[in-house]
């Protein structure tokens, strides 16, 4: 007899302004999806069901089987989450905002499912980082994303201008991200540090009604006044030497 199919591993965007509904950021193929599904291997289960209930999934979020990505990122733990789609159920990928496995440990899941041969599909959805991009007015077709830079105050301005002079060097757009609540002590370290003419975007709680995007030199700045942006999801990006 032959083997019964693989299941699909299907990647699955979720909001990045949670109050909205459905509608303003999801393709309605990505709720279909959604819908066909019953087993999820998701970020944080808190936030996976937030998204199902947004995406109002037919079947009581009790009845899912939503299950965290292990905090350990072996290959043998995310094998076992996979083995029920090698045998043919399908599952989904939840990340907490956005596009998991964009700066998310979804990526993870994605290769230890292409490591065992099972076929993953990316659905369309927000991505921050291409969002941000989009909108600044920077250089798209040469870009690195960071992440988080250090938490200490020399260390984030060592890091700041490496990046900066990577970015002169390449002309390349450098993006990264701090803990909302830091965000202002970001903004504060480059103003302090950068060069005068280098080009910074500061986009903040994208696709959300308040969304702020703004792109202005790092001179322009130090008399702009961004306290909306406090606490609030931020992307930064720089370009210098442009």
């Amino acid at each position: 007899m032959s083997a019964p199919p693989q299941g699909v591993l299907y990647m699955l965007p979720s909001a990045l302004d949670s109050r909205a509904l459905w509608q303003a950021d999801t393709p309605a193929t990505v709720r279909e999806c959604a819908h066909r599904l019953d087993y999820f291997l998701v970020e944080s289960a808190k936030s996976a069901r937030a998204t199902l209930k947004r995406l109002e999934h037919p079947t009581p979020l009790r009845e899912l089987n939503i299950v965290e990505l292990p905090p350990e990122r072996g290959n043998a733990p995310l094998r076992a989450l996979l083995e029920p789609v090698r045998a043919g159920r399908s599952a989904g990928v939840i990340s907490d905002a956005g596009c998991p496995g964009v700066a998310d440990p979804g990526a993870l899941v994605a290769r230890a499912a292409h490591a065992m041969g099972i076929e993953v599909v990316p659905m369309v959805g927000p991505s921050s980082i291409l969002l941000g991009l989009m909108a600044s007015g920077l250089n798209g077709q040469s870009f690195a994303f960071h992440g988080y830079l250090p938490v200490d105050d020399a260390e984030r301005a060592r890091a700041l201008a490496a990046l900066e002079k990577t970015s002169a060097q390449l002309r390349q757009t450098q993006l990264f991200i701090e803990t909302p609540y830091r965000n202002l002590k970001m903004f504060e370290t480059l103003r302090a540090h950068c060069h005068g003419d280098t080009l910074l975007c500061i986009a903040s709680a994208l696709t959300a009604p308040d969304q702020y995007v703004r792109t202005l030199t790092v001179a322009q700045w130090k008399t702009a006044d961004v306290a909306r942006i406090d606490r609030r999801p931020t992307l930064f990006l720089m370009l210098a030497g442009a």
